[in-house]
């Protein structure tokens, strides 16, 4: 005998399937949609805080950087223009034989305990390349707190009596210091009563520009202006040179020529013309 399902109506509870479609609140298939919703809200609010707290830091964090911004520039200032820490405590001299340290910096005059990034080094420059002994000088700060003044001094090619005083005379003309003697192997320079400062310069020149094979032959040398400069050589033969132009080929032609010929008077003054004579 068979046996049939049972089935409710259309409002009835049970299908043919057995299933409550309709279940009353309370049971668990009526809980999850609610349950599902409020989870999407939670998302939903938490990802919204989010969103707000990035672009809150998003502003906030460029504010920070800004205070940070303004507490290193204050530390700086503070440091660089009003702490001792960065106030002048030494001052250093490199480069120096014929001058003194005390010399320089007594001339650099920086101040000692002067901040050292108000120390004034054109100044302090200027007044050291005044000295007649300095060919350069450098001035420069070395942190935290030292002021360096690097000096090149001047060197004698040549020594020329001025006044009773035996001065050296280097490259560039310059008298820059004394002598009690003639150092050895260091040609003397005369010059004659027409002979001034350019005079002077010419003949530097002119000794700058001999070998030192050659130099050291040379006596002195006789400037009588300008373009009459006479080389006298220690054995008292004389060579006319002329004005400095073209010394460096003059001291190749006087080298040669006076290897070549035994004779008491040349003349390169016209290096491309030698000549030499045995009379004065």
């Amino acid at each position: 005998m068979d046996r049939e399902a049972p089935e409710r109506g259309a409002a009835g509870g049970v299908t043919s399937t057995g299933v409550d479609r309709d279940a009353a609140p309370g049971t668990p298939g009526a809980d999850d949609e609610p349950r599902r919703e409020a989870a999407a809200t939670r998302r939903t609010r938490r990802r919204f805080a989010r969103r707000q707290w990035a672009r809150r830091w998003l502003s906030l964090r460029y504010v920070l950087a800004l205070l940070l911004v303004l507490a290193l520039l204050g530390t700086s200032v503070y440091l660089v223009f009003f702490s001792a820490t960065l106030q002048v405590k030494r001052v250093e001299v490199v480069g120096n034989s014929l001058l003194s340290d005390g010399r320089i910096r007594e001339v650099a005059d920086v101040p000692v305990g002067e901040q050292l990034a108000l120390v004034d080094l054109d100044r302090a420059d200027a007044r050291v390349g005044s000295l007649a002994e300095v060919q350069s000088v450098d001035v420069t700060r070395t942190w935290p707190d030292a002021v360096r003044i690097a000096v090149v001094e001047r060197t004698a090619v040549a020594v020329v009596e001025l006044a009773g005083r035996l001065r050296g005379l280097d490259p560039d003309g310059v008298v820059f210091r004394d002598y009690k003697t003639v150092p050895k192997g260091m040609p003397r320079v005369r010059p004659g009563a027409g002979a001034g400062t350019d005079a002077l310069r010419e003949a530097a020149t002119v000794v700058s520009a001999l070998p030192d094979d050659l130099v050291t032959r040379v006596d002195h040398v006789e400037v009588a202006t300008v373009d009459q400069i006479t080389l006298v050589m220690r054995d008292q033969r004389q060579v006319l040179w002329g004005s400095a132009e073209e010394s460096e080929l003059k001291a190749q032609v006087v080298d040669k020529l006076l290897a070549a010929q035994k004779a008491p008077f040349y003349d390169v003054s016209v290096p491309g013309n030698p000549t030499y004579r045995t009379t004065p």
